[in-house]
């Protein structure tokens, strides 16, 4: 066996390469190839496709979150790896060699999972209404001594407004740590950075900073690993597309007479078993359940007709996309290249749900990037960032309510099928006798991690 280090740096593409803010990638590119689309392009669907060598049509992670029937709720975010169906690729390496070992530091679905070391993001929800930045370890020590080490994981670098280079580098620590005492066979991590930022500002943004402080976490860390003898890759999971077009599904089913709203406290909430339609929106896919199929046509018709929709995918396209599986919604709406899906269902913000203004991945039934960002409407976001804390720190309840509900300020997103090769994800190797091939599909990223393990 060969130990190897894989390097997951979300939202890196060849087109952000070759020039001098990444002088450490830039030396990857001669043994790269890019890695053709899966659809859905986001983070749980394709990890899971590079860990089992399947579509979501057989390992079932439709998305980040989708509605489960069985519970009549959309969940977003879960950690349990017994969600994703299937072997993975450790599975296999320990039939090839009962001595393998595997570390998975902050890929998704970490948890309740059958890896021998585990690190990820995992908040304290207090009694009191307080979210504590916390991780979650295996073995349960962990925790504590990185915490000691390496100071509290910065969970509010990692998500929300406040996101920086801090919380990969914090990740790249840990990953150095269980290298040096425990030597896993393979070691999966996740560096999440330019992920966040490519969301805020596009591509076409202002993100040299952003390149340059990837790029020199990737170096020290490709150092490191190579010094200590290990194989190592750096992939991605999705390249990311300028956008300027939010589209918002829930609130045209509202328009339709197909969406249920809950009215609470003057507020209005979705609720998903009684809606006769929803929409699950995911950066650019969206999936639409629908209660009785009698509506199918109906509600196909009504995105038919709606710019930036580009696609409305039924059974035989699900079934094309590698997508027909039971979580999936009864339709699938895939966005335009320079479009993506709210969840928003309200029509007037002042009847927005009390979650929507916060950081509040869990609760919201859809993906939010809009908790990146701090209201711009806010006069003074310190002071009331400082006022919360306060009476954080003081014991009281409060509310963190500083995210904006304008959709337009994202600039980036993800998800949809891209036919550019050098805006798509990326596979490079410091093994080019593990890489003979110009491309490679999605589900090809497993075999190729099983042959750096045991080739040569």
């Amino acid at each position: 066996m060969h130990r190897t280090v894989v390097l997951n740096v979300v939202g890196l593409s060849h087109s952000l390469l070759g020039t001098p803010l990444t002088p450490n990638l830039n030396a990857c590119l001669p043994n790269s190839v890019p890695i053709h689309a899966m659809m859905p392009a986001v983070t749980c669907s394709v990890q899971s496709t590079y860990l089992t060598g399947r579509m979501p049509a057989e390992h079932g992670v439709v998305g980040n979150g989708w509605y489960f029937r069985d519970l009549g709720e959309v969940l977003f975010w879960r950690q349990s790896n017994q969600l994703v169906q299937g072997a993975k690729v450790w599975n296999e390496a320990r039939l090839r060699n009962p001595g393998f070992t595997v570390a998975n530091t902050f890929w998704w679905y970490a948890m309740n999972s059958d890896t021998d070391w585990t690190v990820t993001p995992r908040p304290l929800y207090c009694a009191d209404g307080k979210k504590l930045p916390d991780c979650y370890t295996v073995p349960l020590g962990l925790r504590d001594r990185f915490n000691r080490e390496f100071g509290q994981f910065p969970l509010f670098k990692f998500w929300g407004p406040a996101t920086s280079i801090e919380s990969s580098a914090w990740i790249g620590k840990a990953a150095m740590a269980i290298e040096k005492e425990n030597q896993p066979t393979l070691q999966l991590v996740y560096l999440p950075h330019l992920d966040y930022c490519l969301q805020k500002l596009g591509p076409n943004g202002d993100i040299g900073n952003d390149l340059s402080e990837i790029d020199a976490l990737c170096g020290r860390l490709m150092d490191f690993f190579r010094g200590r003898g290990c194989r190592v890759v750096v992939l991605s999971e999705y390249g990311i597309t300028q956008v300027s077009r939010p589209i918002h599904p829930n609130r045209l089913l509202r328009e339709g007479g197909f969406v249920s709203i809950k009215p609470d406290l003057g507020r209005e909430y979705l609720e998903p078993y009684t809606s006769r339609a929803f929409a699950v929106a995911d950066h650019q896919v969206a999936h639409v359940y629908i209660r009785d199929k009698r509506d199918i046509p109906a509600v196909r018709e009504l995105f038919a007709k709606v710019p930036g929709v580009e696609q409305v995918l039924g059974e035989e396209g699900k079934r094309e996309a590698g997508l027909n599986h039971d979580r999936s919604g009864e339709l699938v709406l895939v966005a335009a290249a320079d479009s993506w899906f709210t969840y928003y269902w309200w029509e007037n913000d002042a009847k927005a749900p009390d979650y929507a203004r916060t950081v509040n991945i869990h609760a919201k039934p859809g993906y939010d990037p809009c908790e990146l960002f701090l209201d711009p409407g806010i006069l003074c976001p310190k002071v009331k960032i400082g006022w919360t804390l306060a009476k954080k720190i003081l014991g009281f309840r409060y509310l963190m309510d500083v995210v904006p509900l304008d959709a337009t300020l994202v600039k980036g997103s993800h998800g949809r099928l891209s036919g550019d090769p050098d805006t798509g994800a990326l596979f490079m190797t410091s093994e080019p006798d593990c890489l003979d091939k110009d491309s490679v599909k999605a589900t090809d990223v497993y075999w190729l991690l099983l042959d750096h393990l045991f080739k040569g």
